[in-house]
This record gives C-alpha cells, structure tokens and sequence, in this order.
C-alpha cells in the first residue's frame, strides 16, 4: 500500500505518473479492481484531484517491486540511473526521494529509456546544472527511425519554439521570435528496410529535440505518437518511440572532477 497527498490540482492519471512508477505501471488494473481510494472512496476511473486531496493505492508486493529503473551509477554526490520506457522524469525524482535527498538537473520524456542523473545534494545540483548549461555533458543517444535520410551523417542546425497549449514544438530553418537555437548530429549506424538505427548526440538540449528534428527532416523517430509517422507506427505496432539514452559523459569540475572522462552506458538495446 502507498499513501500521496495531492499538492495541486491535477487528475487521478497524471497524479499518479507523476508520484508512483508502479502505480502508473498498473493503474488500469487497480481501477478495475477499485483498488485506489480517494479520500477514502475506492475509485474505478480517472477522476479530477484536488490540492490535499487523499490517494492511496493498495499494491501488491509483486505491483510494488516492478522496476522504473536500473542503477547504473551511485556514489555520495550522483545517482546515475536507466529508466525504463513508461517512467515519467517526475514520477522516478519522487520514488528516489523516498529514499532521500535528490536533485533532478536534466529530464527525459516519460517514454524515451535511458540514462538520467540526478544529484544528491546542492553542491552537486549546481556542478551538474551547471555542465548542462555549459554544454560540458556527452549525451548520446539512440534511435529507430524511418530510413528516409538524405545523408548518412549530418549536423543539423535548426530553430525549435515551443507551443504551450499543444504541449508540442516546431522546428524551423530561420529564427523567429520566441525561439532557440538548436543542433543535432545523427550518423546512420545500420538500415533496416524502411527503418534506420540511428546514433544521435545532442549538442543543444530542448524540449523534444531529438523527436522534433528528426521529424522534420522527414525521419521521424518509431512509435513517436506527437511527432511521427502514423502508418508506420501501425506497421509495427510502436506506441511508444524508440529511442534510448544511450551514454553519458562529464567534463566537471571542483568536486565531481573525478567523473570526468567516465562514460556510462544504458543496457537498453534497439
């Protein structure tokens, strides 16, 4: 059993991604076995939250112990972690702070798999925060995406501006206003028919950069459901996209100096 109080108003799904990774795993079976209450009601569908209101949900034993994640790394400054496909960013900070102190000071989309660092205390938060904005992070990743490309390696500057009310972004060729600069280098590693493995590195780090690029230079990443090809999707039955952060390196400084030159690495495979 786990027991949350809602800070903000919010709906019984999105609560629940955001707080507890096996909750989310199973949350359609607890709801058909009205196995969460709010406020001490058993509850058999979403339904609004609001702020101060009551979740528990009454998980089994073999419920509580799916993993959200693999520990790749762990000392006491960092906790390096591989998050599965389906984990929300918010939703793993929240389980790891059950153990303790966490700091999140990068993100990835709740289904893209990987590598995430996390800091364990302010010293190390703002080291972090500060390689991220410094663009002194290695961060490789890899991708399943449609084999529509021009060029087998390429580095492609674009301008990305979010869009608030669709939770989406657009990418163009110029600037314009409200937008950011970015740059992506993809290298075609291995073609599949109308597929290609694809090895990207971020060089900028926005919102949905890799999935938005990719789209629009007509490559848009497997089972990509904002940005990418619905038939191809359907082909192969991808819901969600296929894509891994694949490594991770530093170039710090003062006290996490001793990770530099380190490089670590997910498990997960395309």
């Amino acid at each position: 059993m786990k027991k949350f109080v809602v800070k903000e108003n919010s709906t019984l799904k999105r609560f629940t991604d955001g707080v507890y990774p096996q909750g989310s795993f199973c949350l359609a079976a607890l709801l058909r076995a009205k196995d969460i209450k709010v406020n001490g009601v058993r509850v058999s569908k979403d339904l609004p939250l609001n702020a101060g209101d009551e979740v528990t949900y009454y998980t089994s034993p073999k419920q509580e112990a799916m993993l959200s994640h693999n520990v790749v790394y762990e000392d006491e400054n960092v906790y390096i972690a591989d998050k599965l496909s389906g984990v929300s960013y918010e939703g793993l900070l929240s389980e790891l702070c059950e153990r303790g102190e966490f700091f999140g000071v990068h993100r990835l989309d709740r289904n893209t798999q990987g590598l995430i660092v996390f800091a364990k205390n302010k010293a190390a938060e703002e080291e972090l925060l500060s390689a991220f904005a410094e663009r002194r992070v290695i961060k490789n990743y890899i991708a399943l995406c449609k084999n529509n490309f021009k060029k087998e390696h390429e580095t492609l500057v674009s301008y990305l501006k979010k869009d608030e009310k669709s939770a989406t972004v657009k990418i163009f060729n110029e600037e314009k206003r409200g937008s950011v600069k970015i740059i992506t280098e993809y290298r075609v590693v291995e073609t599949r028919k109308d597929l290609a493995l694809v090895r990207i590195t971020l060089l900028t780090g926005k919102t949905h950069q890799i999935r938005a690029h990719m789209a629009f230079i007509g490559c848009p990443v497997l089972g990509d459901n904002k940005y990418g090809d619905g038939e191809l999707n359907k082909k192969y039955s991808a819901k969600r996209q296929c894509l891994i952060s694949k490594q991770l390196g530093f170039c710090l400084d003062g006290n996490l100096k001793y990770l530099s030159g380190k490089l670590f690495k997910s498990v997960f495979e395309l």
